[in-house]
């Protein structure tokens, strides 16, 4: 008598049992001890006391996960060329946590609708990755989401000059990310890039993948 085989999870079943387990459920404080916030220090030490010389500025970005039938994908965005901070850069959707936001769930819904239209009622929280300090002295709070991939965009040309999406096993593949290094503020800085067709992904938004891959991957069924 032949052994029943158990069906294969899809795809995206797989990355949700993941995110299920390797996520936060909750946002920790800017605070917390317990935080152990990730960020351009993690390659580069000496950045942290510069980063931590005032009280961090909060900000949330949303990473938005789309299951569509081939594949599961991740969503970004490139901001436009003219504005004065961080142009043409790659990203994800978010930014500054207002006082009027109740959370950083809050903050990240309300600029991903600011930014490509996405409406909330298309997302799914699943949880949080663990915050980001960048050197620059934001403390980011990644909040990553299930996206109906029929939800409708819309780009602020004022914000975004393009979206696209990468496949969600690409950015997992630790062979995928390469160790870069340019001049900042006078000096030789080391960060992570994901390089990706024409698109360059690199720095906060490379570290918060990173961050993504660890978790996920320390979540996967061994």
């Amino acid at each position: 008598m032949t052994a029943a085989v158990s069906p294969q999870p899809s795809a995206v079943e797989a990355f949700l049992a993941r995110a299920a387990a390797g996520l936060r459920p909750d946002p920790p404080g800017p605070l917390d001890p317990t935080s152990n916030p990730r960020g351009d220090h993690d390659l580069e030490p000496d950045v942290l006391g510069a980063a931590l010389a005032h009280p961090p500025r909060l900000a949330a970005v949303l990473v938005p996960v789309l299951a569509r039938p081939e594949a599961v994908t991740v969503l970004f965005t490139q901001r436009a060329a003219h504005l004065r901070e961080h142009s043409g850069q790659i990203a994800f959707p978010g930014g500054k946590i207002d006082p009027a936001d109740p959370s950083p769930l809050a903050a990240a819904l309300r600029e991903a609708e600011e930014e490509i239209g996405l409406d909330r009622s298309h997302v799914r929280p699943l949880g949080y990755l663990d915050p980001y300090l960048s050197g620059t002295g934001f403390l980011v709070t990644p909040v990553v989401g299930l996206v109906d991939p029929a939800a409708p965009l819309s780009l602020n040309p004022n914000e975004v000059a393009d979206a696209f999406e990468v496949p969600l096993a690409f950015l997992l593949d630790l062979a995928n990310h390469a160790l870069h290094s340019r001049e900042w503020r006078g000096r030789r800085r080391r960060y992570y890039a994901i390089p990706f067709g024409e698109r360059y992904i690199w720095g906060v938004t490379a570290g918060i993948v990173r961050n993504l891959s660890d978790r996920l991957s320390q979540a996967a069924p061994r």
